[in-house]
């Protein structure tokens, strides 16, 4: 599975973002997948994830009711729409994918999922 994310940039802060991961080489409908951000020198932080299939979805408590994930297994994408957009979620973002059979409970550990996009980076400035 390849993964292709787009769609970062530069946006004042109380912007808004929206995320593009398209995936080829395989479906990704029995994948969970993921969103995860990384500074400089530090490990991947969770942002977001949605089950497999069309499943529920999970947030970071720092983006809970500004960001939402969603998929279309038909075009075998998943995005991330950032609303009201802070300074600290200044970072390079990246999607994951992860084999449905490794767990749910599993969706915040980076060290879980099988598939990683390149990252695309997102400013935001105060």
């Amino acid at each position: 599975v390849q993964l292709q994310a787009c769609g970062g940039g530069l946006v004042q802060a109380g912007g808004s973002l929206r995320l593009s991961c398209a995936a080829s080489g395989r479906t990704v409908s029995r994948y969970n997948m993921g969103w995860f951000r990384q500074a400089p020198g530090k490990d991947h932080e969770f942002v977001a994830a949605i089950r497999w299939g069309n499943g529920p979805t999970y947030y970071a408590d720092s983006v809970k009711g500004r960001f939402t994930i969603s998929r279309d297994n038909a075009k075998n994408t998943v995005d991330l729409q950032m609303n009201s957009l802070k300074p600290e979620d200044t970072d390079v973002y990246y999607c994951a994918a992860m084999r449905f059979d490794r767990g749910w409970s599993r969706v915040e550990h980076s060290s879980f999922y099988d598939y990683w996009g390149q990252g695309t980076l997102v400013t935001v400035s105060s």
